[in-house]
């Protein structure tokens, strides 16, 4: 499970059934977009709404039966996509949790301004108010299967529509709370997709503690998703799925990434969430990278001032490291 880079064989192997679902052109490779047109269908996402006028923040919502409502994306390009005829990596860009949280979570983070003049296409898409960038066990308002929508449709619709390197070394993961989380769970279950994993002050460890954030991860949920659905099942948990999601039992998947990780050391004593949250997201993040170090996995590491909340400074060097470690525009 180390593969630099993949073969066309272990990069579906490594996304089991849904990587079935990624459609291959009659020459075995995922089609690329050739020129700065509109983006159209497929991959199983129709497209019900769009807004393509700004020159480089490109806005889809979809219709798909993957998801229960109409998921947006933000698609964010370069300042000479449009005139350049060149083919870029990609960053998929994952938010956190809470009804505050969407696709648009990042542009009000002043994603723009971190990316510009930089060589690299970056993807945000909706997650859910508490999907956990999962299929949940049950759902009691439809289908809220965000694993599916993210690797299954969005990934190959994106490598279809715009211009991008269809391959390992073509992308990056990585994403803020919750969707650092799914980040570090997505470069695990398919490593054969993402050269590169980054999670800001998201959790890294399902179990510890009793398992707060895997109950954590079914209570925000069945308030917030699923009207009284879990991601993982209550009050028994599926654990196949619990240990498949959770990075620190996937320590070999991270082999040969480049991993880049963010945690607060001192959360707001008088924000329960902020304790709470980062506390978790720091004793986990420790668990996930003593396992990295005895496997002898390099990866970089910050352990800074304050809780729970995106640091700009740190977004910004990651996606300097994500650009180096990529492949060239």
């Amino acid at each position: 499970m180390t593969a630099q880079h993949p073969t066309r064989r272990s990069i579906l192997k490594s996304a089991g059934g849904l990587s079935a679902a990624m459609a291959l052109g009659a020459g075995g490779v995922l089609s690329a977009a050739t020129s700065a047109s509109a983006a159209g269908d497929g991959f199983g996402l129709r497209i019900v709404d769009r807004n393509e006028n700004d020159p480089r923040m490109w806005y889809y919502r979809f219709d798909t039966e993957a998801i229960g409502w109409d998921p947006a994306v933000n698609v964010l390009l370069p300042d000479d996509y449009h005139w350049s005829g060149r083919t870029y990596p990609v960053l998929y860009l994952f938010h956190g949790g809470g009804t505050d949280q969407d696709f648009i979570t990042f542009d009000r983070e002043r994603i723009r301004d971190w990316t510009a003049g930089k060589p690299i296409i970056v993807v945000m898409p909706d997650g859910g108010h508490a999907g956990w960038y999962s299929n949940p066990v049950s759902s009691n308002v439809g289908p809220r299967n965000w694993e599916t929508f993210h690797i299954a449709q969005l990934l190959p619709w994106v490598e279809a529509n715009f211009r991008t390197f269809a391959e390992y070394d073509g992308r990056a993961v990585a994403g803020f709370s919750m969707g650092g989380f799914g980040a570090l769970k997505y470069a695990a279950k398919y490593w054969g997709h993402f050269a590169s994993v980054s999670a800001h002050s998201g959790p890294a460890s399902l179990r510890r503690d009793n398992g707060l954030v895997g109950h954590w991860a079914n209570a925000t949920a069945a308030a917030l998703d699923l009207n009284g659905g879990t991601i993982y099942g209550a009050p028994f948990w599926d654990q196949a799925r619990v240990s498949a999601d959770n990075p620190v039992e996937r320590i070999e998947s991270y082999r040969n990434k480049r991993v880049f990780l963010v945690a607060g050391t001192s959360p707001d004593p008088v924000s329960w969430f902020d304790t709470v949250n980062e506390t978790q997201v720091l004793a986990g993040q420790r668990e996930f990278r003593g396992l990295l170090d005895g496997a002898g996995i390099p990866h970089e590491s910050y352990e800074v001032p304050g809780g729970h909340f995106v640091r700009h400074d740190l977004l910004n060097r990651d996606i300097d490291g994500v650009i180096a470690r990529l492949r060239k525009a």
